[in-house]
């Protein structure tokens, strides 16, 4: 079939410009889920940059370092993924023509099957933090010289402005003074911008104008970062090549920088700078990817990878899930809620109510053991998968976390008092401003999460909080989907959380699947976010959350569109923006904010109102997973739950348990031992089934009776082990 605005595009060409390997028209996928592709003009230059704009004539919208990227491609298609540390294309040729001559020029960047073995003996070996290090540095050096470019370029224009309408303005006393002063030895020391006077005698401070005084100011700054990064550059070559003389000491014109510390990562400022933000990256590198003298040999830092993707079997495609968007990330799963009868539960005489039990009760505030395996061979698992849905993929128990995927839904709803504001808001737009905030800070616990995952649950394995009335459970083992209900005064959450995780060849796009659904009196609200992990080998591995989430009030028709902003090298990190619409359209409302600090209700441009703030992490939670407070909370099993738990809870899962108490090869044999039984069990057609959620068309909904059953020790509704 073809396209009408394909009809006169020619095909991808050697340019005449020396500089310029390959450029001609392809087709690019389009930013944003479900647009489709639109042509677009590429160019790749012998330097090894592949840029992309609308035409020939405009500039350049994006562009990729192939040295540092991984190339995918699948067997008789015409579809190229690009993926690089910063951004990720996925193109179609408009023929195999096309694609064969792009092809070829990729090739002369990147490293085949057929030579990879050699480039592994030929290039020195770095360690894994070395290679990060290295990296991370680099490119931001790059960035800082394009900045300090960028500055340069406006000064100069500028100052041939100023230079132009001064000269025309100078008054002949003027001319008469310097002239006069030109004579005397001491005119050498005076400054061409002299302090004036008073009658009085006192100073008047020079005029500086803004502009000029704003370029400066970014110039240092660049200026400083520059050099403060390129002695650590220095300093890690010096750790590569066992130099005796460390490279500051041998003469190094520039000064030497201390190292930043780990209490900087849990810095919940909101108006860190770039340069801060990118070094916190640098230093948390260190405490995430540590763990002993790992050698990588397959991926090159100047050479690119080829990888040959392979079509989805009949059964993959088969195993779909049936409902659409919804919130995730790579191991992340949404909350969740449900309907308001039967949640209340049947007391025994003399009992005491478990909610408010549950409220008195000593928390840990540590996890018995630190983390423990290697994570750093991540990398060699997933390049063997790239472009599958790593759900179906399994992964050693050192790539986990000593916590389930169901517990990873109760996360999300660490900030519930939220919801009890969005209760007792007076009026639609606050209510909608805190549910908002509330969905925002069901990302804040990733923040230090991006390196691990939670263990995939059993079918049928179940998870309860008693303090927001939480209880989730596997209902679908292929696909996995959770479904999860929650409920407090005069709220009621229900959700079903799902999603597909793909491997592009340097960093993972999370693709979710599901919706959350809040009911508050009358109003209904549900929304579907999304998340993507970037630079996930070069460099410190951490989750960038971008796109926009939609909160739909389905009674009144009002919403709030949150956009989650694409993190850049010369602007905050994790920023959320957020607008209030009424049904028929109207701005109410704007927040702001980040979605792992704060969030807050615009009054005026100089006036916000808090809404939510994060609590901080604990002192060494690097150490401990990234986990919060209230992660490290969530495992354990605590006095109030002493004989209440059913056998299918998590946290009696001996294979976490394991973990949590940093007895890998335990771990690595219990969770062999848990699957298999569930192996077992399908095979002799006994599998376990949902016992507290039920499909409702795309979703599932809690049917209730858990809390009552609870109540009464699980005599009237017996509830079989799994393990």
């Amino acid at each position: 079939m073809s396209l009408p605005y394909l009809q006169n595009v020619t095909q991808p060409a050697i340019s005449l410009n020396l500089d310029v390997i390959c450029e001609g028209w392809v087709l690019k996928k389009r930013r944003k889920k479900m647009q489709g592709f639109a042509r677009r003009y590429f160019v790749l230059r012998r330097s090894g940059i592949l840029s992309y704009s609308i035409d020939p004539k405009h500039p350049v919208r994006d562009q990729i370092s192939l040295p540092h990227a991984a190339l995918s491609t699948v067997v008789g298609r015409k579809d190229i993924h690009i993926d690089s540390s910063n951004a990720t294309f996925h193109i179609k040729c408009l023929s195999t023509e096309d694609f064969n001559i792009w092809m070829a020029a990729f090739r002369k960047f990147i490293v085949t099957d057929d030579c990879r073995s050699n480039v592994g003996k030929t290039t020195p070996r770095l360690s894994h933090t070395q290679w990060n290090r290295s990296g991370i540095i680099a490119e931001d050096i790059g960035s800082a010289i394009a900045e300090l470019e960028s500055a340069i370029a406006a000064l100069k224009t500028e100052d041939s402005h100023k230079k132009n309408s001064s000269l025309k303005s100078r008054s002949d006393k003027e001319k008469y003074n310097d002239h006069k002063d030109g004579g005397s030895v001491f005119s050498m020391f005076k400054k061409s911008g002299t302090h004036t006077t008073h009658e009085d005698g006192t100073l008047v401070r020079p005029h500086l104008d803004s502009n000029l005084h704003i370029h400066f100011q970014r110039i240092n700054v660049a200026l400083e970062f520059l050099k403060s990064q390129h002695a650590d550059l220095l300093r890690s070559l010096y750790a590569v090549h066992n130099d005796p003389t460390p490279p500051i000491a041998r003469g190094s014109p520039l000064p030497a920088t201390a190292e930043e510390k780990t209490d900087d990562l849990l810095s919940a400022s909101r108006f860190s700078t770039p340069f801060s933000r990118r070094s916190n990256r640098m230093s948390s590198m260190t405490d995430l990817s540590d763990g002993g003298p790992v050698e990588w040999f397959d991926a090159e830092d100047n050479v690119g990878e080829e990888f040959v993707l392979e079509d989805p079997t009949p059964e993959e495609e088969k195993a779909r899930p049936m409902f659409q968007s919804g919130s995730s990330s790579l191991d992340e799963y949404e909350s969740a809620s449900s309907d308001e009868e039967d949640i209340v539960p049947q007391r025994t005489i003399g009992e005491t109510d478990p909610f408010v039990q549950a409220r008195q009760v000593i928390r840990r505030t540590h996890l018995p053991s630190g983390h423990v395996g290697d994570e750093g061979s991540l990398f060699a698992m997933l390049k063997k998968n790239v472009g599958k849905d790593l759900s179906t993929i399994a992964l050693p128990v050192s790539f986990n976390e000593p916590l389930t995927l169901l517990q990873r839904t109760a996360e999300e709803l660490e900030y519930h008092a939220l919801l009890q504001q969005a209760v007792e808001a007076s009026d639609p737009v606050g209510r909608m401003c805190f549910v908002a905030a509330f969905a925002i800070s069901s990302y804040a616990h990733t923040r230090h999460r991006s390196g691990r995952k939670g263990f995939n649950p059993m079918l049928a394995e179940t998870f309860e909080d008693v303090r927001m009335r939480f209880i989730a459970e596997k209902v679908s083992h292929n696909p996995v989907v959770i479904a999860y209900h929650a409920e407090g005064d005069g709220w009621e959450l229900n959700a079903t959380s799902a999603g597909k995780t793909k491997f592009w060849g340097k960093s993972l796009e999370i693709i979710p699947l599901g919706t959350t659904r809040l009911k508050i009196d009358d109003d209904n609200y549900e929304w579907k976010p999304s998340s993507f992990m970037r630079n996930l080998m070069m460099g410190t591995k951490y989750l960038e959350h971008c796109g926009q989430m939609t909160i739909k009030n389905t009674v009144s028709g009002a919403s709030c569109v949150v956009d989650f902003k694409q993190t850049g090298y010369w602007g905050a990190s994790n920023e959320v923006a957020g607008t209030v619409l009424s049904s028929s359209g109207d701005v109410c409302a704007r927040i702001e904010g980040k979605w792992d600090d704060q969030t807050a209700l615009v009054l005026d441009s100089s006036h916000l109102r808090v809404l939510w703030r994060i609590t901080p992490f604990p002192k060494q939670a690097i150490e401990y997973y990234g986990f919060t407070a209230f992660g490290i909370t969530l495992n354990e099993i605590t006095s109030d739950l002493y004989g209440k738990l059913p056998p299918t809870d998590s946290r009696f899962r001996p294979d976490v348990r394991a973990l949590e108490e940093g007895n890998v090869e335990e771990a690595e044999v219990e969770k062999t031992r848990l699957e298999e039984l569930q192996r077992d069990r399908r095979r002799r057609g006994i599998d376990r089934t949902s016992q507290w959620f039920r499909q409702v068309g795309e979703d599932w909904q809690y049917i209730g009776g858990y809390w009552e059953a609870r109540a009464r020790g699980w005599k009237e509704s017996p509830v079989e082990p799994l393990w």
